[in-house]
């Protein structure tokens, strides 16, 4: 029988099983097996009979260091943004991973949510970076990808994005990663604020930004006194930062930044919105349309027509001739 996961730790935890001999209180043998302890589900359905094996698995070598920086993954519904930073919070390089699994299969899903992940922790064991991740929270991440869109929120389901969180840490055990769960309070907002037009990148890849800063314990006062964030669809909106209470948290500050974020997208829309309107009622008549009389100007000019007199090359000669005389 082989497993597809963990084969090697299911074989090495029955070589070291072992059955000894133990006295009781009372002085009367017994036998007791020693070394790791298996548990052994079966369960049958449509394909057959499946075995799941559980145990305990000895953590391996942990190949991270927070002293090197941290590496920050935002959620989103199509793609997984990543951005890594040093020790002291700037910037190193980000990377995109797509993964979408709206209209997949339950298989299918689960094998690019695997492959992704994988994928995550190869590249924080090669960078020596620990893996910074919001806490599981899909109403807080549902709220703020309504903010971007009704249709992308409805992308992302409560399963693909806690199978995601559980198989980062997965991955990232299995191969001596470290990973920090934060709080995902304000993340989106100081990305956009922060570090988007900072260091030009997305606002995804400015969230996954501060989640890495979060995770080391980095400062999270605002850099700019106005916000110049993209708007959605195209364009960028801007607004003054409100005043900060120095006798509060950081987070109260952003509370205020969110909801003034949030305006200015409102009034984008509906400028966007009166824009369109406008263009629709100044757009010229089709011709079948135009009652008659109408004036409408033909851009056809006659053949041999000067190009600035609109007139025959003979007639502008004749006038040339006058001229002289």
């Amino acid at each position: 029988m082989h497993f597809a996961y963990g084969h090697e730790d299911i074989v090495a935890a029955l070589l070291s099983s072992q059955r000894v001999q133990i006295q009781t209180k009372h002085d009367k043998p017994a036998y007791r097996r020693t070394g790791t302890a298996i548990s052994y589900r079966f369960m049958r359905d449509g394909k057959g009979w499946r075995v799941f094996v559980s145990m305990a698995v000895r953590a391996p070598v942990r190949t991270t260091h927070r002293q090197c920086g941290a590496i920050g993954v935002d959620i989103n519904t199509d793609h997984l943004a990543m951005s890594e930073i040093d020790s002291s919070g700037n910037l190193v390089r980000t990377l995109r991973i797509d993964l979408s699994t709206y209209g997949k299969s339950g298989q299918q899903a689960e094998a690019l949510i695997g492959d992704a992940c994988v994928a995550i922790a190869e590249f924080a064991s090669a960078a020596g970076k620990p893996i910074v991740h919001e806490l599981l929270d899909f109403a807080r991440k549902k709220a703020e990808l309504e903010a971007t869109g009704a249709r992308y929120a409805r992308m992302l389901s409560s399963l693909s994005y806690s199978k995601i969180i559980t198989n980062i840490d997965s991955a990232c055990f299995r191969r001596g990663v470290e990973t920090i769960a934060v709080n995902p309070a304000y993340t989106s907002v100081i990305g956009a604020v922060n570090h988007t037009k900072r260091h030009g990148i997305s606002v995804h890849m400015g969230a996954a930004c501060a989640i890495a800063r979060r995770g080391l314990g980095l400062s999270e006062r605002p850099v700019v006194r106005s916000g110049h964030v993209p708007a959605r669809g195209s364009g960028h909106v801007t607004f003054a930062l409100p005043v900060r209470n120095r006798a509060k948290h950081v987070w109260s500050l952003w509370a205020g930044v969110k909801r003034s974020l949030q305006a200015a997208h409102a009034a984008h829309v509906r400028s966007d919105r009166e824009r369109a309107k406008a263009r629709s009622r100044s757009a010229p008549l089709a011709p079948a349309t135009r009652p008659m009389g109408a004036i409408q100007t033909s851009g056809v000019r006659s053949p041999g027509a000067n190009r600035h007199q609109h007139c025959s090359g003979d007639v502008w000669s004749d006038l040339r001739t006058f001229a002289q005389v």
